[in-house]
């Protein structure tokens, strides 16, 4: 997409309509008259001048397409234009954040300021009668985040319906992390390590490593069973059998979340596992339609899967008892997925409504991360994986099912480490969109 294109001026004009009216709403019920959010401010590494990367406040990026402006503000009062408060230090030390272009410049008043204690003046007289929204060591003078939770409860929850510029910046996102998938594939198959497979990975994405939503999975053998597993190793091994491959890429702060897993070319045995978690992967994907509870569809998840093991000869208990007697969890321990876009694990997952409360977990199944019903303009993670993970099935091993596992073709599977694929898919009011499948298509 050229991010300059006409086409995003209308998109991007309708976007602040929509966070306006949900502002009005949320200042309202919260009884403050301004909305003031804080980019953030570096944070310095212990008894050291270096700073940590900076990571913005995620609502700042939601009004404005800005990642890299600390000490910045954004203020918006009902009825008037939002306003940028926007730090430029004078500063030879380090880059200077470019001067604001393009879009979106045109929906705000702008008031550049060359040091942090600067912004003061451009706030509202009285610090009481704001929603300061940010951490807290971005304080200026009296303007102290205190992040008022009626307020978050509402904008939290409503975030989770995406704007069509929204949906438009994660299909950029998408097509960039697909891209870059395609490249770390090559690389595995060019025989790179884990190192050089990361390295290819970021040259196709063009983005640095602290540009990317998160730390790239890239996961040979074994180290597949690993479910965050970021050591990347410099050495090849001496035969690279399965690679697992969890990597996303961003793009004008909005994310994508994409995993696949291959098997080398003699491996035919997990070739065909990974075959049939992703054909079961399609097939929850086409599920995530509007009114579907995202917990059934995990715990539909689960005997599917079960399904799968029984059938591929890992385990010979029916799918029923896998799920109810916790062995389909001992493969499958993370649950299917979560909500996505201005952060990899978007807020209000389990939120009951825009007044809060909370959705619980389905009994047994504590790592599950969404659990409210799918509306139209959500956009969840669906993964699926199937593990051999050292600690897991030793605990199985103690149990009394552990009689209805063929343990021989178990171990047989535990050099492989472990099966995940995920798309990131947009719940419409008809069939959903895959925005990943969509994404490698395009580059086919």
């Amino acid at each position: 997409m050229d991010i300059s294109h006409p086409d995003l001026h209308p998109l991007y004009a309708e976007h602040l309509v929509t966070l306006k009216t949900r502002t009005d709403a949320a200042l309202q019920r919260g009884q403050r008259d301004h909305l003031l959010i804080a980019a953030g401010a570096p944070r310095y590494q212990f008894l050291d001048d270096r700073p940590y990367p900076f990571a913005v406040n995620p609502w700042f990026k939601h009004w404005v397409p800005v990642s890299k402006a600390p000490g910045s503000w954004l203020l918006y009062t009902p009825g008037q234009r939002p306003k940028l408060i926007y730090l430029q230090p004078h500063d030879y030390w380090h880059v200077v954040p470019d001067a604001p272009a393009g879009y979106w410049v045109e929906q705000f008043d702008i008031a550049v300021i060359r040091e942090p204690k600067e912004a003061a003046q451009h706030l509202p007289k009285d610090a009481a009668r704001c929603a300061i929204v940010g951490e807290d060591h971005a304080a200026i003078g009296a303007f102290v985040p205190d992040n008022p939770q009626v307020l978050l409860d509402y904008l939290h929850y409503h975030r989770a319906y995406k704007t069509p510029y929204e949906l438009a910046m994660m299909r950029v996102a998408s097509k960039i992390g697909a891209r870059s998938h395609r490249a770390a594939e090559a690389a595995f198959r060019g025989g790179e390590s884990e190192f050089g497979i990361h390295m290819a990975y970021l040259a196709a994405a063009r983005q640095t490593d602290n540009e990317l939503p998160y730390g790239n999975i890239i996961a040979l053998n074994e180290h597949g069973a690993v479910l965050h597993y970021t050591e990347l190793q410099h050495t090849r091994p001496a035969r690279a059998q399965s690679f697992l491959i969890d990597a996303g890429a961003s793009f004008h702060g909005y994310a994508s979340d994409i995993t696949r897993t291959y098997a080398a070319v003699d491996a035919s045995e997990f070739d065909a596992l990974i075959d049939a978690v992703d054909d079961a992967q399609r097939d929850f994907c086409a599920k995530v339609r509007a009114g579907q509870s995202y917990p059934d569809l995990h715990i539909h998840a689960h005997h599917v899967l079960a399904e799968i093991l029984r059938d591929q000869g890992f385990i010979r208990m029916s799918a029923e008892s896998a799920v109810e007697s916790g062995v389909s969890s001992t493969f499958f321990p993370h649950g299917l997925g979560h909500g996505i876009g201005l952060q990899v694990h978007d807020v209000a997952g389990f939120q009951q409504s825009d007044a809060g409360g909370t959705i619980a977990k389905p009994p047994g199944h504590p790592y599950l991360r969404l659990t409210r019903k799918l509306e139209p303009g959500m956009v969840t993670t669906i993964e699926p994986g199937i593990y051999f993970i050292d600690m897991l099935l030793t605990e199985l091993k103690q149990k009394p099912v552990a009689k209805d596992v063929d343990w021989e073709r178990v171990d047989a599977f535990r050099k492989y480490g472990g099966i995940r694929i995920e798309d990131d898919v947009v719940c419409t009011k008809g069939d959903p969109e895959n925005l990943t499948r969509d994404a490698f298509a395009a580059i086919a």
